[in-house]
């Protein structure tokens, strides 16, 4: 019995095996990628001398890489297959932490995260997105929500690492993240992952196609290309109001842990709260995902940057005497609100300009949002380097939100698809 047959038969939906999978590709890219990368910060200053903006470099050389690398990506999904791609983006994201873990130039160091953030991109939101957005079409919103919690639950991977780190040192830290994305990643991106369910007998949601049914139009993907797309003022808008919702939430999310331990919060607390933020995040993003299915994704992501706002005031009142509880309040929210993004630009994508080539507009897109992801906690770093305090980046990424929401409340649907 071939593999489509036995998918047929199976009464669990093998979309379903797609969105865990794709969770944990997820979970992976992000959490060693970025939630974990505001750990190293103290240790590779203390250790190789750097400051503090020349290590968020290194953030930003990730996340400007991904973004740059995602519409190659998309493309490279849309002719082979997301099976082809995301082992191999696994295989080059640890050899640029194997880099790292063995370098002691900041050059190197760079080098590095260029690896890191090609790898990344080709087994991260593109990809997965792309297969579950081929899968799912009554429940996208929903599926892709659950996907991507896998960034949300990434942030339960900085207690692990944190730990190493004070354990072992920082490069055992990022070899053993090399080694859990080679183990995990490769094979199942290999031997689990179908783009399509043409590919397995299927139509989206997982009705069969039955005997001659093969070319029938519901099979047939509709869209406009890339080109199309970019000459519609909704793209711009999209991408704009992503730039700098990203910009200022990862720049949130990176600038508090030294923040917290420049007035005296240890390390543990400031690891903690990012696992406290990843839990929000993955709340967010089923949550905002099911959302998307409900009402308009534009109102979603404008719904989720006020909640983004909300964790600024939180932030700017925090101090060294504080509770806790104020910590992970702030957490919390920055988590929830920042668990939109995917969710809701994923179905942007879908709903404005179809799936025939979702995978090079998605890339495009994610590119301006990667933009924004990379260069926020640069900002707050050389904000920090200036001024000795981050609260003028703080207050600048609570202004950003509400442009965001402003800009991405003028979206129109374009004709097309």
């Amino acid at each position: 019995m071939n593999a489509g047959a036995r998918a047929r038969e199976s009464r669990f939906f093998y979309g379903n095996w797609l969105v865990l999978v794709t969770f944990v590709f997820m979970l992976l890219t992000i959490g060693c990628g970025s939630y974990a990368f505001s750990l190293f910060v103290m240790p590779l200053q203390s250790a190789l001398g750097w400051g503090r903006g020349q290590i968020m470099a290194g953030f930003t050389i990730f996340f400007v890489t991904m973004g740059l690398v995602s519409p190659l990506v998309g493309r490279l999904v849309d002719g082979y297959g997301a099976r082809s791609v995301i082992p191999i983006g696994a295989m080059v994201m640890g050899l640029g932490f194997l880099v790292i873990s063995r370098m002691s130039d900041l050059h190197l160091f760079y080098l590095g995260y260029v690896l890191v953030g090609t790898g990344a991109a080709g087994m991260g939101q593109v990809p997965s997105s792309a297969v579950v957005s081929h899968w799912f079409r009554k429940r996208r919103g929903t599926a892709i929500g659950f996907m991507a919690a896998g960034t949300g639950a990434g942030g339960l991977i900085a207690p692990l690492i944190g730990s190493i780190i004070a354990g072992y040192g920082w490069r055992t830290a990022y070899l053993a993240m090399a080694i859990i994305i080679w183990v995990i990643v490769v094979p199942l991106g290999a031997l689990v992952v179908r783009t399509r369910p043409s590919e397995m007998g299927m139509y989206p949601d997982g009705a069969p196609i039955l005997p001659g049914e093969q070319s029938q139009p519901a099979v047939v993907l509709q869209g406009i290309t890339l080109s199309k797309a970019a000459r519609t003022r909704t793209f711009w808008f999209i991408a704009f109001s992503f730039l700098t919702g990203c910009f200022a939430t990862t720049g949130l999310m990176q600038a508090p842990v030294p923040f917290l331990q420049d007035i005296g919060f240890p390390i543990q607390t400031a690891a903690s709260a990012l696992g406290v933020m990843g839990i929000g995040s993955a709340l967010g993003k089923v949550l905002f995902g099911w959302l998307c299915d409900k009402m308009q994704p534009k109102h979603v992501w404008a719904l989720g940057q006020v909640v983004l706002a909300s964790s600024v005031l939180i932030l700017l009142s925090i101090r060294g005497e504080s509770p806790t509880t104020l910590i992970w309040a702030y957490s919390l929210l920055l988590g929830l609100g920042g668990g939109a993004w995917l969710p809701t630009l994923s179905t942007l994508a879908s709903t404005s300009f179809g799936m025939a080539f979702y995978g090079a507009v998605f890339g495009a897109l994610n590119l301006a949002q990667s933009v924004g992801t990379a260069t926020g906690p640069f900002f707050a770093g050389l904000m920090y380097d200036a001024t000795d305090t981050y609260y003028w980046a703080f207050v600048t990424f609570g202004v950003l939100f509400f442009f965001g929401i402003l800009i991405i409340l003028l979206v129109k649907r374009p004709s097309g698809p």
